[in-house]
């Protein structure tokens, strides 16, 4: 398995990698009816944004995972504002709830827009979203693309970077405090760590 820089012909292989790793980290295929709602919002619009702050994970099989991230949450939500929502509110209307599956969740993000605190991005204005499938976890590739995107990070003069976490999500939350993050702020459905990039690397 090597990590290289983002090239077009991986969207398709990290949208399966997000939907696979989409259910804190389990496959959420059986709870979205779209199999693409995730990577729409957690994967794609971040290489479309700035492809040089995209990494991925490839093998024989393809792409076995990613990092994606920003420089500047507040700025990416204006973009994504411009850019990105219009034309997937278009592709899809809101629609109610349907027991058992979780697409409404994802469509209220679509319609509404993602939203960064500015208490966080204050200090932290980078965020970013990691998916490792199985077959690439336990190598030391989410370390080495942490360390990539935050290096490319510290060399644009961004002072931290976040993320956040699903509570039950206790794999990652370990994986995150052996790179450097520390908790940030607690929610109810998990947390927002933070890592400090002026600190050495």
């Amino acid at each position: 398995m090597r990590v290289r820089p983002f090239a077009t012909c991986d969207l398709p292989g990290m949208y399966r990698v997000c939907l696979l790793t989409g259910d804190a980290g389990t496959d959420a295929t059986p709870v979205y009816r779209d199999p693409d709602l995730l990577g729409h919002v957690y994967a794609a619009p971040y290489p479309v944004a700035d492809p040089t702050l995209t990494w991925v994970v490839t093998d024989d099989e393809g792409v076995a995972g990613y990092v994606v991230g920003t420089a500047d949450s507040q700025a990416f939500a204006r973009w994504q504002e411009a850019a990105w929502w219009p034309a997937l509110r278009e592709r899809y209307p809101r629609r109610p709830a349907v027991p058992g599956y979780r697409d409404h969740e994802l469509l209220g993000t679509v319609h509404d827009g993602a939203r960064y605190d500015p208490a966080v991005t204050d200090r932290y204005p980078a965020h970013l979203h990691i998916d490792l499938l199985p077959r690439a976890q336990g190598r030391g590739l989410g370390r080495t693309l942490i360390e990539t995107l935050a290096g490319a990070l510290r060399e644009r003069g961004v002072p931290g970077l976040h993320l956040g976490v699903a509570e039950q999500n206790a794999g990652a939350i370990a994986f995150y405090d052996r790179v450097g993050f520390r908790q940030v702020e607690a929610h109810a459905w998990g947390r927002t760590l933070g890592m400090d990039l002026r600190a050495a690397a």
